[in-house]
């Protein structure tokens, strides 16, 4: 059953006078306890798809058309108000820098206690054991003594696990993390998303995890999204993304994967179109390597194949 669908979402940036489309279309559905994974280069429309369920967007963006739907209500009908009670309480984001996340000037027991008291209306001795058993939950050591610590005082992968311990301490229905292993070594890496997925497992949390790693999203995700350029390449459950992809922009993406029995690394040739550039038909069209002429006069839609959805001429 799905908890939340995105549908024909279109969004824009506004600048001196000028709209500048971000987001095409983009059709998505997150069901009960699943991982969603959103995958694709930098500026490819990941964060953004995100951040408009939780309505937070860039003061020059606009949402044009469509409909996000989340317990069967249409979240962009939502006003302020409404939202402001479902951001944190049923929708937790998981940012990508934790240090900036985390106010300097006040203690993480502070910090926390404060999400719990205004998401959860507990306060006192309450909040505070509810503080210490969502960080014994991500596996703060010392839980209780800790409480007492400052942002400076932990490290990158203890400050991430605070945050988690802030998005999962109001029993949030969907989790998005937003590229959550940023700037962490590969082990702490790891250390996280076994994390997510142990809290996935034993609370039943719907993640949307965004990310342009490839090989995390395998380990981690149910079902895969690529993205390019603000479109859906392809959507898929992962082992069809990675054994049978069919977008040239998936195909592409997965050689640029590390080989360890080579010495060669792969790369794409061109770079992803500008938000100011102007095409008729598919974003991929001057990178792919099996294009043909109705890929420049027009944008393909999603085509059911026998294993995903691909927005690609071929599978007319």
């Amino acid at each position: 059953m799905s908890i939340l669908e995105i549908k024909n979402l279109n969004v824009a940036f506004y600048s001196n006078d000028k709209r500048y489309q971000a987001l095409y279309d983009i059709n998505l559905s997150l069901e009960s306890g699943e991982i969603l994974a959103l995958v694709g280069e930098s500026g490819c429309g990941k964060t953004l798809t995100a951040m408009s369920v939780l309505r937070l967007l860039p003061k020059n963006a606009k949402i044009l058309s469509g409909e996000i739907i989340y317990n069967e209500k249409n979240l962009l009908l939502n006003s302020e108000k409404e939202m402001q009670k479902i951001r944190g309480r049923e929708i937790a984001l998981v940012p990508q820098d934790p240090m900036t996340s985390l106010n300097p000037l006040y203690s993480i027991g502070s910090q926390l206690m404060e999400v719990i008291k205004i998401h959860q209306g507990l306060n006192g001795e309450e909040a505070k054991k509810r503080a210490i058993d969502v960080l014994d939950m991500v596996k703060i050591p010392a839980a209780k003594e800790r409480l007492k610590s400052y942002p400076h005082e932990f490290s990158g992968g203890m400050r991430q696990r605070v945050i988690i311990a802030m998005a999962i301490a109001c029993q949030s229905k969907i989790i998005i993390a937003d590229e959550p292993t940023t700037a962490l070594d590969v082990t702490v890496q790891a250390q996280i998303m076994n994390l997510l997925k142990e809290i996935q497992k034993n609370t039943g949390t719907s993640f949307i995890f965004i990310s342009h790693d490839f090989g995390l999203v395998y380990e981690s995700a149910d079902k895969a999204c690529v993205m390019y350029a603000g479109h859906i390449a392809e959507q898929a459950d992962v082992n069809s993304i990675f054994k049978n992809p069919k977008h040239p922009y998936t195909k592409a993406l997965l050689r640029t994967l590390p080989d360890f029995n080579s010495s060669k690394l792969v790369s794409i040739e061109g770079q992803p179109p500008s938000i100011t550039d102007c095409y008729n038909g598919c974003a991929f069209e001057q990178r792919c390597n099996q294009k043909f002429d109705l890929c420049r006069e027009k944008v393909p839609p999603l085509f059911k194949t026998e294993n995903s959805l691909a927005s690609c001429w071929l599978y007319k």
